[in-house]
């Protein structure tokens, strides 16, 4: 899908490097926005699509049994910069991270007017709680809905009806990062969830502070390097602080409790943070830092 430059781009000095999971570059081809900065073969325009599918996992590479990394979720907006077969290759606008995701999973942009607050959500066929369900749609999922049911307890959306309950509109979500991770107790532990139907440690994190209209990087070395700021040795922990360790990452239940998407429980869960931190017990430094974020 690459199109064809007939300019000519010049590096000026060295060429740039960046980190290669958000910097938008492979052995063919870059970004359009890299030319002057770094060199290659080709450069693309990038193709704005959204997420269609309820998630869409993008993986390393374009095959199903590659390893995820993060995901896409319904309204979310993905920068294409290559199509090959049934895959396409470039990466999310809200935090540029790179990977690779079926195209038939993305189509044209739209300005939803509701996003899933709850930890998921059914798309049924009519405005009642006996309705068949069509779809079902997690914690994190942009919708267009229309008009109310007559009951009010349902709203018209994607060809269906979703329950006002379970939907917030943008940046109105209700409660805390900390209440929302709370809400999701239980949810099963997947390397590069990111959503209310499969979650990592810092996809966890990136769901309920961006719920709250906080962008966090998508990984946790690149969430404390560059999310929140760093809590003195003396300082007590609060509800809603994040821990971070070697590789992990959670958010503060309380002073002394955890919460994270975690591979020992293989899920969301709650536990103290000293058991936590027991589990990094060979690292030298078991804690690597302690942060809080600015709500």
């Amino acid at each position: 899908m690459a199109p064809k430059e007939r300019a000519t781009y010049r590096l000026s000095g060295h060429s740039i490097e960046g980190d290669k999971r958000t910097t938008p570059i492979r052995g063919d081809l870059a970004d359009i926005k890299l030319a002057g900065k770094l060199f290659a073969p080709h450069y693309a325009v990038p193709m704005l699509r959204t997420g269609i599918a309820p998630v869409t996992e993008i993986h390393a590479e374009p095959h199903l049994s590659s390893m995820p990394v993060s995901a896409l979720m319904h309204g979310e907006e993905f920068a294409v910069l290559d199509v090959a077969g049934e895959w396409a290759w470039g990466y999310c606008l809200h935090d540029d991270y790179l990977g690779y995701l079926r195209f038939a999973d993305l189509g044209d942009d739209f300005t939803a007017t509701h996003v899933v607050s709850a930890p998921a959500t059914l798309l049924v066929t009519q405005p009642s709680i006996k309705a068949p369900v069509l779809a079902r749609y997690p914690m994190g999922a942009q919708i267009v809905c229309g008009e109310p049911s007559e009951c009010g307890k349902f709203l018209a959306c994607e060809g269906g009806w979703l329950p006002t309950a379970h939907l917030s509109e943008p940046g109105k979500v209700e409660g805390s990062p900390a209440d929302l991770a709370e809400k999701l107790v239980g949810v099963p532990y997947s390397w590069g969830g990111r959503s209310g139907d499969a979650l990592d440690c810092s996809g966890l994190v990136q769901l309920v502070f961006g719920l709250k209209g906080i962008k966090a990087p998508r990984d946790a070395d690149m969430q404390q390097a560059g999310f929140g700021e760093e809590l003195g040795a003396s300082e007590k922990l609060q509800r809603g602080d994040l821990v971070f360790f070697p590789g992990h990452v959670g958010i503060m239940a309380d002073e002394t409790n955890l919460i994270h998407a975690n591979g020992a429980a293989m899920a969301v869960s709650i536990e103290p943070l000293a058991d936590a931190t027991a589990r990094f017990a060979e690292h030298e430094a078991p804690v690597l830092a302690r942060k809080r974020v600015k709500l």
